[in-house]
C-alpha cells in the first residue's frame, strides 16, 4: 500500500515547521483492501531501519518502510482490539548496526485539557505548574515526561535533550490552537534528564531553557533539569498548622537576611558553596542562637550571574542549583520549621535579563517583555520588564509566587523594586516613558498584577507574608485590595533607613542640629504595615560596613552601632538586619567569600553580636515591642525636644496599655546624669536592657537594677524618673508593681 501522506505535509516536518506533528506521527486509521487498518508512522532520522514491535503478540516485529529517505518510516498493521493501549513499541537500528526498543511519543494522549488552556489564556490557571515544564507521568502503565510550554508566535518547538542529541527533529511538539501553548509526552524519560526547547520562528532557530523547569544545571550551564517535586516527606505539620491560625502582625518578626552563597565558605575549601543540606543546620543554630524569628534570603531561584546576587533570575521556578537539588532546599525549609524558624524569599517580578537562553523573545517575538523599550527596558540595571498587562504573563508570575509557598513550604515572599513596577516613568527621562490610557503614570497592568497577587498567597495560603520594597510614598500599600490598597501584609520603611543611617553618620557634635532625622518617622509610622530594614543594600557598592559607616574611634563606632540597633528594635515596627551586621563585619559585603567570622574574637565584636541576641530576644519576650507595631496606641512620646542633647524618650505599650516600656536614647559619648523623664505611674523600674552594658562590651553606666519613680510631674506626667544615660546607648525600663 502507498502512503496517504501528502508530500507538503512531510516536507514541513522534515524542515521542522510543522505545528501538529501527531497529524503524520504515531497511529492513524486507514483503510487496506476495504477494511479498517493501523498506520503507524515515525520520523527517525540517523537511522536505517525500524520495526513495528506489537505487544501481546509475542512481540512479534513488523519491518517499517522507509517513505522518505529523509528517516520517515511507516507500516500498516490491523487495528489493535483495544484502542486505550498503546499498541505498539518501535525498534530502531542506527547506521552503526545498535537496536533500540522505545515507544512512540506521538502513540500517547495529552496532558493539557481543554479547561486548562482555558484557565491559561484567561490568566487565572494557579497551579500551571502542575500542568507545564517537564511533568514526570504515567501514562497507561508507561512512565515518561510531559513537556508543555508557551510559545504562541513560534513556528515549531521541539523538546531536545542528552536523550536525542540534542536533535530538533527528533521530538517536535504539538501546537495547542490558538492557546498558543505546545506539548509532548515523551516515555522512557525520568529525574534528571537535561533538555530545552529548540524554537523556530520562521527562519530564527534558537534553544530556550523551560519557563517553568523546576531545576537546571549549575551555571555557567544552562539546561533545564527534569525533577521529581512531590517525593520529599516534609515533617513541619506542626509548624504549617500554626501558621494559618497566627496573625504575624502582632507577633515578634525579626529578618535574619542572609545569601546563602556568602554567609559562610567550608574551612578547607573557601571557594566552595556550602550546600542546602550543610546549611540548614549550620545556619538554624546560629539563628536559634541570635534569637531571629524567621531567616530571608536573597534570591533562591536560578541565576545565570552570581555578581547579581539572584535578583537576575533566569529559572523562575527551579531553586538555583549551586547549593543542591529541590529535595535539598526543601530539606533546608523543612529543618527551619522544624526549630521554630520561618523562610521568606525574595522575588523578583520587576524585571529580568537578557540572557539568551532566558525569557527574552522567548519565541522569536517579545513574549513576556514589552516590545516598546519605552516600556519594556530598565536601562539603569540593562534588563527587561514584563508585560504584566499581559493574560499569560501575570499568570505567569502569580502561578510562581503560589508555587514556592505550595511546593516548598516557604512563609513569604518579600517582593523587590515595587517602586519601578509601579511607575512607568521610574528613572526616565521625559519621552523616554509612555503614559497609560488615562494619561497618567501609573502602571495600571502592574497594579492589577500585585493586588491580584497579594489577593491569591493569602487566600490559598493562611498566615502567609508578603513583603514589599516600596521606596515612594504610594498609598496603601500594606491595606487590604479592598479598601483600594495593594495588599501586601508589611512594606519596608526605606524612609526610616535613609533618615536613620543620615543621622548616625554625623558626628555626635552635630546631632544637635539634626534631630528631626530621627524623630520624622514617628509622623508617618504607622500610615503602612512597617518593617525596618538595614539590608544589604546598605552595605554595598562602596557604602561600607554598618560599623565603617559609624563616626567616631574605635569604642564609639560599636557603641554607636549597638546604638542604632536598640533604637531600631524599640522603635514601631518589625525588624530586618543583613548578615554580618550582627557582629560587625568591617568589610563591606562580597557575595563571592565568607563573611568575616574571624572578628568574633575580639570582645568588641562578641559583645555586638550578644547585644543584638539580647535585642531579640527582648523583643520576643515583651509583648510592648510587637503586639502594637502599626498604631498610634502602641506608641507615646515622652521627650522628643531635646536636640540641645540630643537625647529621646518614649513608652512602648502592649494591647494591654498597663504593659509598658521606657525606652531613652543617649545620641552623644557623653553620659547623662539626672536626666528626668515623666512617666505615667509612680512605682520601682526594673532596668532590663542597657546597650552601654560591659557584657556588650560597653562602659557599663547606667541603673541597674532600677530606678523608684517620684510623684513628681513631668513631661505632662504625674510622676518621673531620674535617670542615667549613658553615653551612645539605650536604656529600657518596665514598672514592677505590687502585689
Amino acid at each position: 500500500m502507498r502512503t496517504t501522506v501528502p508530500l507538503e505535509t512531510i516536507g514541513r516536518l522534515i524542515e521542522g515547521r510543522h505545528e501538529n506533528p501527531f497529524e503524520l506521527l504515531g497511529p492513524h486509521e486507514v483503510e487496506e483492501a476495504g477494511r479498517r487498518a493501523l498506520a503507524v508512522r515515525a520520523f527517525l532520522p540517523e537511522s536505517e531501519q525500524a520495526w513495528l514491535v506489537h505487544q501481546g503478540h509475542n512481540g512479534d516485529a513488523r519491518p517499517m518502510r522507509r517513505i522518505h529517505p529523509a528517516g520517515l518510516f511507516e507500516a500498516i498493521c490491523p487495528m489493535p482490539e483495544n484502542s486505550d493501549q498503546p499498541p505498539y513499541q518501535l525498534r530502531v537500528a542506527d547506521r552503526g548496526g545498535r537496536k533500540t526498543i522505545m515507544h512512540d511519543p506521538y502513540a500517547f494522549p495529552q496532558l493539557l485539557t481543554g479547561f486548562d488552556l482555558h484557565l491559561l489564556n484567561e490568566g487565572r490557571h494557579w497551579r500551571l505548574y502542575e500542568r507545564l515544564g517537564a511533568q514526570l507521568r504515567t501514562v497507561n502503565g508507561v512512565d515518561g515526561v510531559n513537556f508543555a510550554v508557551w510559545a504562541p508566535n513560534a513556528t515549531a518547538v521541539s523538546v531536545v535533550g542528552d536523550f536525542n542529541n540534542w536533535d530538533g527533529r527528533r521530538h517536535p511538539m504539538r501546537k495547542h490552537i490558538p492557546s498558543g501553548f505546545w506539548e509532548l509526552f515523551i516515555p522512557g524519560l525520568g529525574e534528571g534528564t537535561l533538555y530545552k526547547y529548540q524554537i523556530r520562528h520562521h527562519d530564527q532557530v534558537f534553544e530556550k531553557a523551560d519557563p517553568v523547569g523546576f531545576a537546571a544545571e549549575c551555571p555557567p550551564r544552562t539546561a533545564s533539569k527534569v525533577a521529581d517535586l512531590n517525593r520529599f516527606r516534609w515533617h513541619d505539620s506542626d509548624w504549617m498548622a500554626a501558621r494559618r491560625e497566627t496573625n504575624w502582625l502582632e507577633r515578634p518578626i525579626s529578618f535574619y537576611e542572609c545569601h546563602l552563597g556568602s554567609w559562610r565558605r567550608p574551612g578547607d575549601d573557601p571557594t566552595r558553596w556550602l550546600s542546602y543540606r550543610e546549611l540548614a543546620h549550620q545556619l538554624v543554630d546560629y539563628c536559634k542562637e541570635l534569637g531571629y524569628t524567621h531567616l530571608e534570603l536573597l534570591p533562591v531561584s536560578e541565576h545565570p550571574f552570581s555578581g547579581s546576587w539572584g535578583y537576575q533570575t533566569v529559572g523562575h521556578y527551579a531553586p538555583t542549583a549551586r547549593y543542591g537539588t529541590p529535595q535539598d532546599f526543601m530539606y533546608f525549609v523543612d529543618h527551619c520549621h522544624q526549630n521554630g524558624i520561618g523562610v521568606v524569599l525574595d522575588w523578583v517580578p520587576a524585571h529580568f535579563p537578557r540572557d539568551g537562553h532566558g525569557l527574552r523573545q522567548f519565541d522569536g517575538t517579545c513574549l513576556y517583555e514589552h516590545a516598546d523599550p519605552r516600556q519594556g527596558e530598565h536601562k539603569d540595571w540593562g534588563t527587561l520588564i514584563f508585560n504584566y498587562s499581559r493574560h499569560e504573563v501575570r499568570n505567569y508570575l502569580v502561578a510562581n509566587a503560589l508555587y514556592w509557598f505550595d511546593k516548598f513550604h516557604i512563609d513569604g515572599i518579600r517582593v523587590d523594586a515595587v517602586a519601578s513596577m509601579l511607575y512607568l516613568d521610574y528613572s526616565r527621562k521625559a519621552g523616554e516613558w509612555i503614559p497609560n490610557e488615562y494619561g497618567g503614570r501609573e502602571n495600571l497592568g502592574a497594579i492589577h498584577f500585585l493586588r491580584e497577587l497579594n489577593e491569591q498567597i493569602h487566600i490559598q495560603f493562611p498566615g502567609a507574608l508578603t513583603i514589599a520594597e516600596e521606596s515612594t510614598a504610594w498609598p496603601s500599600v500594606s491595606r487590604p485590595t479592598y479598601l483600594g490598597g495593594l495588599g501586601f501584609s508589611l512594606k519596608w520603611n526605606m524612609g526610616w533607613m535613609n533618615d536613620t543611617r543620615r543621622f548616625m553618620h554625623h558626628d555626635p557634635i552635630h546631632r544637635r542640629y539634626h534631630h528631626d532625622e530621627l524623630t520624622f518617622s514617628l509622623i508617618y509610622a504607622f500610615h503602612e504595615n512597617f518593617v525596618l530594614p538595614l539590608s544589604h543594600d546598605e552595605v554595598v557598592h562602596g557604602k561600607g560596613s554598618l560599623l565603617d559607616q559609624m563616626p567616631g574611634d574605635l569604642w564609639q563606632r560599636f557603641a554607636n552601632l549597638r546604638l542604632m540597633y536598640s533604637y531600631m528594635w524599640t522603635h514601631p515596627g518589625k525588624k530586618l538586619l543583613f548578615m554580618g551586621g550582627e557582629f560587625g563585619q568591617w568589610n563591606e559585603w562580597n557575595y563571592d567569600c565568607s563573611l568575616q567570622w574571624d572578628l568574633l574574637q575580639w570582645e568588641s565584636h562578641r559583645g555586638l553580636q550578644k547585644c543584638v541576641a539580647d535585642l531579640n530576644k527582648l523583643l520576643i519576650r515583651e509583648k510592648a515591642l510587637h503586639e502594637v507595631d502599626f498604631d498610634y496606641r502602641g506608641f507615646e512620646w515622652i521627650d522628643c525636644h531635646n536636640h540641645d542633647e540630643s537625647t529621646l524618650s518614649y513608652l512602648r505599650r502592649a494591647k494591654d496599655p498597663s504593659d509598658y516600656l521606657i525606652v531613652a536614647c543617649n545620641f552623644t559619648p557623653v553620659p547623662r546624669m539626672n536626666h528626668r523623664l515623666g512617666v505615667p505611674e509612680a512605682c520601682w523600674y526594673d532596668e532590663i536592657f542597657n546597650s552601654d552594658s560591659q557584657y556588650y562590651a560597653g562602659s557599663n553606666l547606667g541603673n541597674y537594677p532600677g530606678v523608684q519613680a517620684e510623684p513628681t510631674g513631668s513631661h505632662g506626667r504625674p510622676a518621673s524618673i531620674q535617670l542615667t544615660l549613658p553615653p551612645l546607648a539605650v536604656v529600657v525600663l518596665k514598672p514592677r508593681r505590687e502585689g
